[in-house]
């Protein structure tokens, strides 16, 4: 009886987005320690900033983003099942989703910059602006991904067995994701 040889194992997408990805958790990491570590030295000064905040244009957001994610799953589930026209149509509505987020939270940071909220009003605002800037740009570069993959796709380049640049774009979306849904917890819910 001749035994089959265990399936070949692999990391979805490219190692090098791996490595980015982890340093750029790391980054976020160091953010959210010294976010955490400032809170606890001025406990009033951050209870009176997240006073401030309204609620309901972040949730809104998260919802968008976890919306962008369950897209971006349906995208990598189509073209594994060579479903092109619909992997095209679930990137179209992940960069709809990550549109929308960033039209809210741009709404939000003009909001915040007309009332002269600055990096320099106080620690806690250096932190809120600094962590939401800084995610900002990270949902611009996860959408210029995906409409890399998406103008790709147009031309039917992802087959079942060709799928690395999906599942690559998949997997820093869902970092941007991930990173949203810790600041969201950290600075806009936990008092």
């Amino acid at each position: 009886m001749e035994l089959s040889a265990p399936p070949e194992r692999r990391v979805s997408g490219d190692l090098a987005m791996w490595c980015f990805i982890l340093a750029e958790l790391a980054v976020f990491g160091v953010f959210f320690l010294a976010y955490a570590w400032a809170r606890r030295q001025q406990p009033a000064l951050f209870a009176a900033g997240q006073g401030e905040l309204e609620l309901g244009l972040p949730t809104l957001n998260t919802l968008l983003l976890l919306a962008g994610s369950a897209a971006m799953l349906a995208a990598l589930s189509a073209f594994s099942a060579g479903r092109q026209r619909a992997g095209r149509r679930w990137l179209a509505l992940t960069l709809l989703a990550g549109g929308g987020f960033l039209g809210l939270k741009g709404y939000e940071l003009v909001g915040k910059a007309l009332q002269g909220i600055t990096l320099s009003s106080n620690d806690f605002w250096m932190f809120y602006l600094s962590l939401t800037v800084f995610h900002f740009l990270h949902v611009v570069l996860g959408m210029v991904i995906v409409a890399a993959v998406w103008r790709l796709a147009r031309n039917g380049r992802y087959t079942p067995e060709s799928m690395d640049e999906v599942e690559t774009a998949a997997a820093y979306w869902h970092m941007v994701d991930l990173v949203w849904l810790l600041l969201f917890a950290l600075v806009y819910v936990a008092r």
